[in-house]
């Protein structure tokens, strides 16, 4: 993948005046909550690497993969954050990314930040299966912390308009991540060297 925007250089992410901003933080700094989407994400998935590779990563289990809850769902990852004994930083693919969003009200303990993978159109009446829909409507809300979001432009679970405009409304840096389909193990995401890069380097910036 060729992450077509970088990062501002010299300048860091903002989060709203309603929460703490960290100093530039480490990946040791930081409880990493590994959201995954719909069927969960296999052993060759980024998600699965890079949560086998940074020793304060956690995956947010869920119940029920194949037939998601949106209340079961929402309850776990706000279970995960709330569990948290130091800054959250969340790592969300596909329907993780509407999970986090959802579960933002239930937020006891702070976030740090938000790295947003491939984000669903779950507002989108075709979208199978169709109860991914009940995840939807996005809030439009700016989100309280900052946050990256990354899409593709042939990702089927929604059109790189709709990605780039939900990202506007929650102030969410936006990066144009190219065709690389659902960003994914099955499009070829599994290693992943450039996200990792992405994501060090968005950390740095908290």
């Amino acid at each position: 993948m060729q992450i077509k925007i970088a990062l501002p250089t010299g300048e860091r992410l903002h989060a709203t005046d309603t929460m703490a901003t960290w100093p530039a933080m480490k990946a040791s700094d930081a409880d990493i909550l590994i959201i995954p989407g719909y069927t969960n994400s296999g052993p060759d998935h980024w998600q699965t690497r890079w949560q086998s590779r940074l020793s304060t990563a956690r995956r947010v289990e869920q119940e029920a993969w194949s037939k998601p809850v949106r209340e079961d769902w929402v309850a776990n990852v706000a279970k995960a954050v709330n569990e948290a004994e130091k800054p959250v930083v969340l790592v969300a693919h596909s329907l993780g990314v509407a999970t986090a969003v959802q579960a933002i009200p239930e937020f006891r303990k702070p976030v740090a930040g938000a790295f947003f993978v491939a984000p669903p159109d779950v507002a989108n009446s075709r979208i199978r299966p169709k109860h991914l829909m009940t995840f939807g409507p996005y809030p439009r809300d700016p989100l309280p912390f900052p946050s990256i979001t990354i899409a593709s432009r042939n990702d089927h679970f929604c059109a790189f308009d709709v990605a780039e405009d939900i990202a506007a409304a929650w102030g969410s840096l936006f990066l144009d991540a190219g065709e690389s389909g659902h960003i994914n193990a099955e499009s070829g995401f599994g290693p992943w060297p450039e996200g990792s890069m992405t994501f060090a380097k968005f950390l740095q910036q908290l």
